[in-house]
């Protein structure tokens, strides 16, 4: 798209991520098939993990863990739907099918890198666990009534801490880079770059936009996956506006000819 007709540019403010979720629900309307399929095979995927875990804790934190981690891989096919509508073209999930059939290898890269974070996390949470924990955690139960309602109050602290200090660097290293990979041909790592630089430059409204993520994510998993399959959808339209308002307010740094979408 030449400069001299790009859309002018926007302010980034507290209010933003309402406004990227807005737009994400009105994508949603517009052509929900392709975002709500997306959903059912999350849900249906999340509670055949619960199901098959069933009785084994780690099992199913684990199953919790990569479910969230992997979301964005997943949900990569209801950015390129959300593209292809502000270019004026609507899609369906025969073109979401074809972009997997391309096999990025950036996507797959991706997607084990943050496979292999979600293990990490599960490890280390075991391992603090069966160190600290007065008694063996092999259920929930056992998890509220020794960790969080325990006897030592530092340890759900530094239990969340611990998830804290792997969760940030997660999300800031993915938040933009899905989108970024699907616009251009940026390589991952400059993809990654250019996330943590967006994080940097609007560090309370990127917390804002991940503390809201992380709400939306929680009542999908608490009503037994079922909200998933409309709620990781929306979120993944809203991820597209979050990228294309941010790349209007300059945040990468990049020339504003770049990308697919201005």
């Amino acid at each position: 798209m030449n400069e001299a007709h790009a859309p002018p540019p926007v302010a980034i403010t507290l209010t933003s991520p309402l406004r990227w979720l807005a737009l994400g629900w009105h994508d949603l309307r517009t052509n929900p098939v392709p975002g709500l399929l997306h959903g059912l095979a999350a849900a249906l995927f999340g509670s055949s993990l619960l199901w098959l875990a069933q009785g084994h804790f780690w099992w199913k934190a684990g199953a919790f863990s990569g479910l969230v981690l992997l979301a964005p891989v997943v949900l990569v096919g209801l950015l390129l739907v959300s593209r292809e509508a502000q270019l004026g073209r609507r899609v369906g999930m025969s073109a979401v099918l074809k972009l997997w059939r391309s096999a990025d290898p950036r996507l797959v890269l991706f997607g084990v890198l943050l496979a292999l974070v979600g293990t990490a996390w599960v490890l280390l949470s075991a391992g603090l666990l069966a160190f600290w924990a007065p008694q063996p955690i092999g259920t929930w139960q056992d998890f509220l009534v020794h960790v969080v309602l325990g006897p030592s109050e530092w340890l759900f602290v530094g239990w969340l801490m611990l998830g804290a200090l792997l969760a940030a660097p997660v999300f800031a290293s993915s938040v933009m880079s899905f989108p970024l990979l699907l616009d251009t041909a940026q390589p991952l790592p400059v993809a990654v770059a250019h996330s943590w630089r967006v994080v940097a430059q609007y560090p309370v409204v990127m917390a804002l936009w991940a503390l809201l993520i992380a709400l939306i994510v929680a009542v999908g998993l608490l009503t037994w996956m079922l909200g998933l399959i409309v709620l990781l959808p929306w979120l993944g339209h809203a991820s597209w506006h979050a990228y294309v308002q941010l790349k209007r307010a300059g945040a990468f740094g990049l020339p504003g000819s770049w990308g697919g979408v201005q």
